[in-house]
């Protein structure tokens, strides 16, 4: 019996050449992918089973190797694009929240008795178009905040999946959630103070309204009148309200969806999306509506005598319950739930979607 050896370049010389370590095999009949003649009573085990069949050795399990993923650059675009597709529907919804939110300040007497009664109010005194004030601002909000929140939510999560395919759990579901949202939120607090004194302005007496045209007019006047640092007023509620709500909306989704996709009735679909996504928006209502308030009354405030009309937050806070009572945090929940349960809805079905096709058309392909 002469000894086998193991080539990943050429043929092997059955005569001269060694054994592959391990190989325990004659020439007289092959071992699988490096020798070729080895006794199939000589059932041995041989490493060089490593080898691929054409005899070239891989270096490592090709198996191992990961699936295609979208380039960040996409998972960004993909974010902003489901945000701003979102807010076309729903930005008359946001209207309301946010008007609702400023009335009856520091009273207990309130401007609106119910949401529709607010709705009523504004087609009435400024027609159908304005119900869509401030929709440029709130496209730029999405193109800024989303784009940033829903991208480094998406990587941070592919990047905490285990090897095996399991996400994370629920804690660091959150976690990263807070990251995105805390981040998003400074981007997009410029676009965000240009929304709250857009959709704020048919409410006061004309002679008191600002007047801004569109975003990038309001964000030139407010930095010409008003100093380039006030763009980033309120920053500091609104990525603490960014925090609570991406904790909630980004994390209860992922959850809901995971326990939905468990339960065994429900496939990953629109159906599946849409009811997870309701799930998600009704945690995320009840979780920062109050602190919502409190960003929506510091960006839109004026100066006093030169003196800002709320020192900070928890000014906000105490004036709010003390002048109108506990529950006035929660004052517009019903606009604000309607805003945020479709706009959540309407998001991750168009980001599913894109993703979908992204991955079926050139992923795939």
């Amino acid at each position: 019996m002469r000894p086998v050896t193991c080539s990943a370049s050429s043929p092997p010389n059955w005569s001269t050449e060694p054994r592959v370590p391990g190989c325990a095999r004659s020439t007289e009949s092959p071992c699988p992918g490096c020798c070729t003649s080895v006794p199939a009573r000589e059932q041995v085990d041989c490493p060089a089973q490593r080898h691929s069949g054409s005899g070239n050795l891989t270096g490592g399990n090709m198996a191992d190797a990961k699936p295609k993923t979208s380039p960040k650059a996409i998972k960004f675009l993909f974010g902003g694009l489901a945000g701003m597709g979102a807010t076309v529907f729903v930005q008359p919804l946001d209207l309301v929240k946010n008007r609702m939110q400023l009335s009856g300040q520091g009273t207990k007497a309130r401007e609106y008795k119910t949401s529709f009664h607010a709705l009523f109010s504004i087609l009435k005194n400024e027609g159908v178009g304005g119900i869509y004030t401030g929709l440029s601002a709130g496209l730029l909000r999405q193109a800024t905040y989303t784009t940033t929140r829903l991208g480094i939510y998406t990587i941070l999560f592919e990047k905490m999946t285990s090897a095996d395919g399991r996400p994370p759990n629920f804690l660091l579901k959150a976690l990263i959630g807070m990251t995105a949202g805390a981040t998003g939120a400074f981007v997009g607090t410029p676009a965000e103070v240009a929304l709250i004194r857009m959709t704020a302005d048919g409410r006061m007496p004309a002679d008191q309204r600002r007047g801004y045209t569109n975003v990038f007019n309001a964000l030139a006047r407010i930095t010409r009148e008003e100093g380039v640092t006030t763009l980033w007023r309120g920053c500091v509620p609104t990525m603490a309200r960014a925090v609570v709500v991406n904790a909630a909306q980004l994390a209860s989704y992922s959850q809901s969806k995971q326990a939905l996709l468990d339960s065994g009735y429900f496939g990953d679909d629109i159906l599946c999306h849409f009811c997870a996504s309701m799930i998600s928006g009704l945690v995320t209502t009840a979780a920062s509506m109050p602190v919502d308030i409190v960003k929506t009354r510091i960006q839109n405030m004026k100066m006093i005598d030169g003196k800002p009309e709320y020192k900070n937050g928890l000014e906000v806070l105490m004036r709010v319950i003390r002048s109108e009572g506990f529950f006035s945090l929660w004052k517009g929940f019903t606009p604000y739930y309607a805003r945020l349960g479709p706009h959540t809805v309407l998001t991750f079905i168009f980001l599913e979607q894109m993703n979908k096709s992204y991955k079926t058309y050139v992923l795939d392909r």
